[in-house]
């Protein structure tokens, strides 16, 4: 399995599916969600708001895969612009209105339409290592993968490049790490060989070779140490795996639900009926999940309440 042909497709409804999946339940303890457990989309709850609706992680990713569609390729001002014209005035949202805005987001954003400095909105200190970076970097990852693959990029440029995107709002270097590690197993996803795990496996790998060969100091590395053998971290029970919105504890529980199930729609569930930051944990996973389930693995019956599904679809044609 590696998708249905268009990477676009396959990621990006992958990451919208799984924030859709989890916005009900956001927020609710691990236990909370055991009494009544998620088996497939559902309305209201946290949100109070139907069902298929998706929240900021998927806005945010729209609206740099938007940006990236437009320009052809990256440009931190116009990815920014993007995300003032979301925070603002409600657009790439599924009703008009902007709404489960993180903390660190919001404080890039405003700072951006103060000072219109892309390169120096992130929050740089410990509190901005929320998830808030990884769950929208999907689209960077997507576009310096093909960047890559056609001699335009090298690795040390596509690495730049995932780390410059997920700075524009957590420019701590381990939110970095975290969109850099999802970069390599996106792109061993998609051209690698072998079951899930082991490509997932192989760009965890390459990835930490790599930072272990440019980082001055391997201390902030060391946080995702657990993810440097899969075999023995999928083998975790579930109570020893968190699933907050630290950045850390959300790459970790999306990948133990990918590593632990063996199709699209139960990684997913497995996911969200963690708890906590549900919607955010089950995009992640669902970005990867996507590109190698494919589109046509994602269920019809969850498909057809996505909210603004043709639209989104539409933006994952021709975007390079």
């Amino acid at each position: 399995m590696t998708g249905s042909g268009n990477i676009w497709l396959d990621g990006v409804m992958g990451v919208v599916t799984g924030d859709a999946l989890g916005c009900p339940v956001q927020f609710k303890s691990r236990q909370e969600v055991a009494r009544h457990p998620v088996r497939g989309m559902r309305g209201y709850g946290t949100f109070h708001l139907p069902e298929g609706t998706w929240t900021d992680d998927s806005s945010l990713t729209l609206a740099l895969l938007d940006s990236i569609r437009r320009v052809k390729g990256i440009d931190p001002d116009d990815i920014m612009r993007n995300f003032l014209s979301w925070l603002n005035d409600g657009s790439f949202t599924p009703y008009g209105r902007s709404f489960d805005i993180g903390r660190g987001t919001r404080e890039a954003i405003l700072r951006y339409s103060l000072y219109r400095k892309a390169d120096a909105c992130g929050g740089r200190d410990e509190r901005s290592n929320g998830n808030g970076s990884l769950m929208r970097i999907l689209p960077a990852c997507l576009y310096c993968h093909v960047m890559e693959e056609k001699g335009a990029l090298s690795e040390e440029a596509a690495v730049r490049t995932i780390h410059e995107v997920g700075s524009l709002t957590h420019a701590h270097i381990r939110a970095n790490l975290a969109c850099g590690l999802y970069y390599f197993m996106v792109r061993q996803v998609l051209k690698g060989t072998g079951p899930l795990t082991q490509r997932l496996q192989e760009g965890l790998s390459r990835g930490f070779s790599y930072y272990e060969s440019c980082l001055t100091s391997t201390e902030e590395l060391a946080f995702y140490d657990r993810l440097r053998d899969l075999a023995a971290f999928s083998a975790l029970p579930a109570d020893k795996i968190r699933s907050t919105g630290y950045v850390v504890d959300a790459l970790e529980a999306a990948i133990w639900s990918l590593t632990t199930t063996e199709s699209f729609d139960s990684a997913l569930l497995k996911a969200v009926n963690l708890g906590d930051d549900t919607d955010t944990v089950a995009a992640i996973a669902g970005g990867l999940a996507g590109l190698w389930y494919g589109y046509g693995a994602i269920p019809g019956d969850w498909l057809s309440c996505i909210r603004r599904r043709e639209w989104i679809e539409g933006m994952c044609g021709d975007v390079l």
